[in-house]
């Protein structure tokens, strides 16, 4: 059996940043003032922008740009491999970049799956993003909509 720990290793930070550990961060870059909170994992080539705040729970997969400003809540899961042939694909070339504008919010326990949100987009909690959300307002449900623009 090969046991590997969880930690924080391989990490490009700023200044002021704050990790309440147990946490999985490596081959990242978290910007200056960003806070994570527990029980949270950031994967390889991400980076999350100056200020934001990511909550406990959080998954945050390979290759995810976070902007600065942003809040994720608790519980959010980022997804960027999206089975398109029924099972996992084994190539990151093929999986989603996905790219958060600034002062994004989004909710406990939203599941984004799309390649781009824009600045000062909301998620409501609880919402599924499957499409690119390109105009500045308040979205939510499953699949997250539109409700009102900002």
């Amino acid at each position: 059996m090969q046991m590997i720990e969880s930690g924080i290793r391989d990490v490009k930070h700023g200044e002021n940043v704050r990790v309440i550990t147990p946490v999985n961060i490596y081959g990242c870059e978290l910007r200056d003032d960003v806070f994570v909170g527990p029980f949270v994992e950031i994967q390889k080539g991400c980076v999350i922008g100056s200020r934001t705040k990511i909550q406990s729970h959080t998954f945050i997969c390979e290759n995810v740009t976070v902007g600065e400003d942003c809040f994720i809540g608790h519980s959010v899961t980022f997804a960027n491999d999206l089975f398109k042939h029924g099972a996992p694909d084994p190539s990151p070339e093929n999986w989603l970049q996905i790219v958060l504008g600034n002062n994004v919010t989004v909710g406990s326990g939203a599941t984004i799956l799309a390649a781009e949100i824009c600045s000062g987009a909301v998620i409501g909690a609880g919402s599924v993003v499957t499409k690119p959300l390109l105009v500045k307002g308040v979205y939510a449900g499953n699949p997250a909509r539109l409700l009102r623009p900002l």
